[in-house]
């Protein structure tokens, strides 16, 4: 027994003591922990450097964007080839990927030798050359399986580093793993690829896509685990990819969604930026490279070089007389003799000693036990190494997701293939315990790949078969709502031909743009002052407001108390509406300590109204979602006084009654007095303008002008516009509170967009385009997807990220494509109603240009509503329309301050003025 202790006791003496010599000679290899984190820090800034336009041509780490852009989802299904070149042997595949989201696939393939033409041969040649043998591969791989007679889409894994323009393109910019074949660097893999399958009339195969190894090891693990965003390679080589955001990436146009970016990390360092930690084995080995002064990187990590780099090593030690007693083999001496899987062998658990004797035997050594001691704990710190340098550029990745992602915790998957990573016994251990202790913000699972690269192109061609057919279809729904110049220009006729109609007194009360008279005879000229009460009903608050306008400064003071209108008084009696906002006055006025104080009031009235005469406004029909009985065809300014006369607190001059556009136009007519028109845009839309009076046939007199309330929402409810509506329209028009109509407003206004796009996204979603295939209930409820998430959705600044944020509140899981699609339904629909409003627009200003009798018209329009203010891009696409549709009208656009409430004042300043002049006179 004690005999055994001894023994155990020397060789735990022997085994300390060869590895404190092994230490001390590779003391370099070894790296702290402060080393990784500023190799990772550096590896950051190169990602940066690559992905930036201006620093790409310098950077070492390529970033080669893949135009891969999404990741399985479970729908795609069919049939599809795959070929893997990249190695020794290549593979051809056939794939079956299960329908119904089983997510279930078969595989049959075959494997080819690499013609040595692609190994060291010319691919220039004619009929022989390296892609013509890959071809005729795979002309015998289709025959042999009976699948000639399909057109297939096939997958390329093209495992060397490429410059992509699209998916089905990839131009070589170098070739590694000691491929060198002539002629086909700097050209494009598939038009060379195609160009030789063409050659077998009977093979009828369309390249879909290019992808390299490392891009289909994270697709084949993204078929299994949707949270699979990264894709790592060590092997033979070394590579890592990973999904970024599009908004960072340079050297790609558009900012939505993400792309999987192929870093060709390997090359990290052969700027010079890991100078500091190569060894003197690390230069001896790259001098004796293929490509000297290039990867320098995977030389340090890859399968392809740690086998030499002990072989180095262990020559180097026996040289100093530190092993072997200082003899060496003709074998030692000869490159390529240790390979990887002998470093795997030496440095398994239980039989690594023996295997290490072995092999220094296989190499004509006489090793003694502390030899093998000593070479065994060389091959640990090699490949200690490698998984430390391979670790610190994954927690660069796996940071910079978690920062795009700005999330506090980061979860996420990784996607492993390679041989080193497969029969190291150590390897994957070491890894993965090092990324988590140099990124312990981030929860990482890592998956083995099973047949990654070749499964995984294959995946990629059935993504991108399903992303073009789901494509195919959401840009059947969006042209929907995409009208041509032709269109545009017939709605603007038809809108011309509507207001004449409605301007003639036989046609007027058919009329479906109503041309209401308002009345309202002239603009302010600046002399307007005093102090006006003004209200404003136009939606689910209610305003009262004191203006104070004090002439000469054209100054307005405003001060004003806002009030809820709750829906059963929107939706109850009239009398109670009105009775309502009576108690509203009276708190305002109590609120400001005007009671008693009898002063002229304006009451913006924003809905349709039939008037004859400034102060009298008979209700044709409710819009907006008010339903008040006993009030259509009711004079509402009466209304007004009677349930003041019922409150007999206080009384009012009732000067005026408006329209919302009314006030818009006379507001800004304060300002600039070229304004004749007003525009709402808003949660309603309409429009109003100064017409001549001669023109307007209901009203008697024939000099001066008048403002005309044009209640345009109602335009098409003749049907005149039913070839542009959509079914999404008739849905919504059909659920709304008035079916039939105001069917243009429910085309251009707030109130309605965010309800088209509901319809919309049920039913992409009812076709499997859009969130799974799942409908959530919130999404099911009428009225939730309110317009304002259209302006949040369609904003610049905002990321994708945020747009899912949105999506979530409205209970939908949607991923980063579903994002995408629904911000361009919002941008299809809000475009589509900002051009309705601009050939309405066109319609009113080339009316006015030819009633004048001008070649060319200079005109201002007051606008208002949020719509038109906070939408990002409505305003814009309204203003390019109208200077399209009117090329000979300088037309000009001016914002308008609360014209509901100071317009209501202004009006009511204005027809005051007027009637002290008509007493004067």
């Amino acid at each position: 027994m004690f005999a055994v202790h001894l023994m155990a006791f020397y060789f735990s003496k022997l085994k300390e003591d060869q590895i404190k010599k092994v230490d001390r000679f590779l003391y370099h290899m070894r790296l702290s922990d402060d080393t990784l984190l500023d190799i990772m820090r550096r590896f950051r800034a190169e990602m940066e450097k690559g992905l930036a336009k201006d620093t790409n041509p310098t950077a070492a780490v390529k970033m080669l964007p893949t135009f891969v852009r999404a990741i399985p989802d479970g729908s795609e299904n069919g049939e599809f080839l795959s070929l893997d070149l990249g190695g020794s042997k290549f593979r051809v595949l056939k794939v079956q990927v299960a329908e119904e989201g089983k997510r279930h696939v078969q595989m049959e393939s075959q494997f080819y030798p690499t013609p040595n033409e692609i190994i060291r041969g010319n691919g220039t040649e004619v009929p022989g050359s390296c892609l013509n043998t890959v071809a005729d591969c795979l002309a015998d791989f289709m025959k042999t399986k009976d699948l000639k007679h399909k057109k297939l889409p096939l997958g390329l894994t093209f495992s060397f580093p490429c410059r992509q323009t699209k998916l089905e393109e990839g131009v070589l910019l170098s070739w590694t793993k000691k491929f060198k074949a002539r002629g086909v660097q700097d050209t494009d893999v598939v038009s060379r690829l195609t160009k030789a399958m063409r050659r077998h009339k009977d093979m009828d195969v369309d390249i879909l896509a290019l992808v390299n190894d490392t891009v289909g090891t994270m697709m084949t693990c993204a078929y299994d685990d949707p949270y699979c965003e990264v894709g790592v390679i060590i092997g033979t080589g070394t590579n890592a990819c990973y999904m970024e955001d599009m908004s960072n990436i340079d050297l790609v146009e558009g900012d939505e969604g993400r792309m999987c970016i192929n870093t060709e990390w390997g090359a990290f360092g052969d700027d010079g930026a890991l100078e500091d930690i190569r060894t003197e084995f690390d230069r001896e080995l790259d001098l004796g490279s293929l490509n000297p002064g290039k990867q320098m990187f995977e030389k340090m990590i890859s399968g392809l070089y740690l086998g030499e780099l002990v072989r180095l090593i262990l020559l180097k030690m026996a040289k100093a007389g530190l092993l072997f007693g200082g003899e060496k083999s003709s074998a030692l001496h000869t490159k390529g003799k240790i390979e990887t899987w002998h470093v795997a062998a030496m440095e398994k658990y239980k039989e690594g000693l023996a295997n290490t004797r072995e092999i220094l035997v296989d190499l004509g050594l006489e090793p003694s036990e502390a030899d093998c001691i000593a070479v065994q704990h060389v091959c640990t710190i090699v490949s200690f190494r490698s998984a430390n340098l391979c670790a610190a550029a994954l927690a660069a990745i796996l940071t910079r997701l978690r920062e795009n992602k700005k999330v506090e915790r980061l979860r996420t998957t990784v996607g492993v293939d390679g041989t080193l990573y497969k029969i190291h016994p150590q390897y994957p251990k070491r890894l993965h315990k090092v990324v988590r202790k140099l990124v312990p913000s981030c929860d990482v699972r890592f998956l083995l790949s099973e047949s990654g690269s070749t499964k995984g192109a294959a995946m990629v061609t059935a993504v991108a078969s399903r992303v073009k057919a789901q494509r195919k279809q959401i840009d059947k729904v969006l042209a929907l709502f995409r009208l041509t110049q032709e269109q545009l220009v017939d709605v603007q006729a038809k809108m011309r031909a509507e207001l004449e109609y409605g301007l003639k007194k036989k046609s007027h009360g058919l009329a479906t743009v109503r041309m209401l008279p308002t009345y309202v005879c002239g603009l302010p000229d600046g002399t307007e002052k005093g102090k006006f009460l003004a209200l404003d009903l136009g939606g689910t608050n209610f305003r009262v407001l004191l203006v104070k306008i004090r002439s000469g400064r054209r100054s307005v003071r405003m001060y004003n108390k806002i009030f809820a209108i709750p829906l059963e008084i929107m939706q109850g009696t009239g009398e109670e509406l009105f009775d309502h906002i009576v108690q509203c006055i009276a708190d305002f006025l109590d609120y400001m300590g005007l009671k008693g104080v009898s002063l002229p009031l304006g009451f913006t009235f924003s809905f349709p109204c039939r008037q004859t005469s400034i102060d009298k406004g008979t209700l044709i029909g409710w819009t907006k979602g008010f339903k008040a009985t006993d009030c259509e065809g009711e004079d509402v300014v009466d209304m007004l006084r009677e349930a003041i006369k019922r409150r007999n607190e206080f009384d009012l001059d009732i000067v005026a009654v408006v329209n919302d556009t009314v006030g818009t136009m006379m507001t800004c007519g304060y300002e600039d007095p070229n304004c004749e028109i007003g525009l709402i845009a808003g949660t309603g839309s309409n429009m109003c303008y100064m017409e001549d009076m001669r023109n307007i046939e209901m009203v008697e007199g024939d000099e001066g002008k008048m403002c005309i309330n044009t209640e345009w929402g109602g335009f098409g409810d003749n049907g005149c516009i039913d070839d542009i509506r959509t079914r999404y329209d008739t849905e919504v028009d059909e659920g709304s509170l008035n079916p039939g109509k105001q069917r243009y407003e429910k085309m251009t206004s707030g109130m309605y967009l965010g309800e088209i796009v509901r319809q919309i996204l049920i039913d992409l979603t009812k076709q499997g385009l859009l969130f799974r295939g799942q409908i959530s209930e919130r999404l099911r409820t009428r009225g939730i997807f309110e317009t304002k998430f259209l302006s949040q959705i369609e904003s610049d600044r905002l990321a994708l990220l945020q747009v899912r944020t949105i999506l979530q509140q409205l209970g939908l899981d949607s991923t980063c494509e579903d994002s995408i699609v629904v911000k361009e339904v919002c941008g299809a629909v809000s475009r589509r109603a900002a051009q309705l409003c601009g050939a309405g627009l066109a319609a009113i200003v080339e009316k006015r240009r030819e009633d004048q009798g001008l070649e060319h018209l200079r005109i201002t329009v007051g606008v208002d509503g949020t719509l038109y203010k906070l939408h990002p891009h409505f305003s814009r696409i309204l203003q390019e329309t109208v200077k399209e549709l009117a090329p000979r009208c300088d037309v000009t656009f001016m914002l308008s301050e609360d014209g509901s409430g100071k317009g209501a004042a202004l009006i009511t300043a204005v027809a005051k003025r007027l009637q002290q002049a008509q007493k004067e006179n």
